[in-house]
């Protein structure tokens, strides 16, 4: 990625997950994807992908709707899945290089289901102190209504596909976020910086480290500038 991101951090982790519902206290991770890139000024700056499938607790099996938008299956997590010890542990080590920006689209969902899933491992501490940045936050002050990934994608005619499979996921908010700095590089301004739809709220609980801010449908200015 060309963005000027770099000049301020050596690692940049893309996440993406895919869950058994929309609750984030109670709903579970079956998907955790990750790209860790670093700054080209590393010796190593090609993007490392971490996959995971992760079992579900037991005598919980998935709703049929996330199997069909998914393509996911209880018999293919119970085949392939890791614990969500095993998940935590390789997550977590990609966070432990100093200067690190965590990046997702639509951050708050993902971050809030990541936080409780640590959290029940013992491992929430490894995400005090990362910066975060959340690409739809960006897309939402680019163009128009709708927001969704896939309407990104379409956007900025990426190679990449919305296939709610979380490593496809964040190799196409990857690739969103080097074109939306080619566009304009103001990247860096929304770092714990989140939209919000005023008349939804905040989706979740709130971040102690964000910044939340209103944002409509329509794009109005830059978020950045607002007060």
């Amino acid at each position: 990625m060309s963005s000027t991101l770099y000049q301020s951090f050596e690692h940049i982790v893309v996440l993406d997950t895919e869950t058994t519902g929309i609750h984030h206290k109670t709903d579970e991770i079956i998907e955790l994807a990750a790209l860790h890139t670093a700054s080209p000024a590393q010796p190593s700056s090609s993007a490392q992908e971490l996959d995971l499938l992760i079992r579900l607790s037991k005598d919980r099996t998935l709703p049929p709707f996330i199997t069909q938008l998914t393509g996911i299956s209880d018999a293919q997590l119970q085949a392939e899945g890791v614990s969500k010890e095993e998940a935590c542990s390789r997550f977590t080590a990609l966070l432990s290089h100093p200067n690190t920006l965590l990046v997702a689209y639509n951050a708050q969902f993902d971050l809030c289901f990541l936080y409780y899933f640590l959290a029940r491992c013992g491992h929430a501490d490894c995400l005090k102190g990362v910066k975060m940045l959340d690409a739809m936050t960006i897309y939402k002050d680019r163009r128009p209504y709708p927001h969704k990934l896939e309407n990104a994608i379409q956007a900025y005619a990426l190679h990449g596909q919305n296939t709610h499979r979380a490593i496809d996921d964040a190799k196409a908010t990857l690739e969103l976020l080097d074109a939306m700095a080619a566009e304009e590089d103001d990247l860096e301004r929304y770092i714990n910086l989140f939209g919000y739809h005023p008349k939804y709220g905040v989706s979740g609980p709130r971040i102690s480290s964000i910044t939340y801010r209103p944002q409509g449908y329509e794009p109005t200015g830059k978020l950045y500038d607002a007060q």
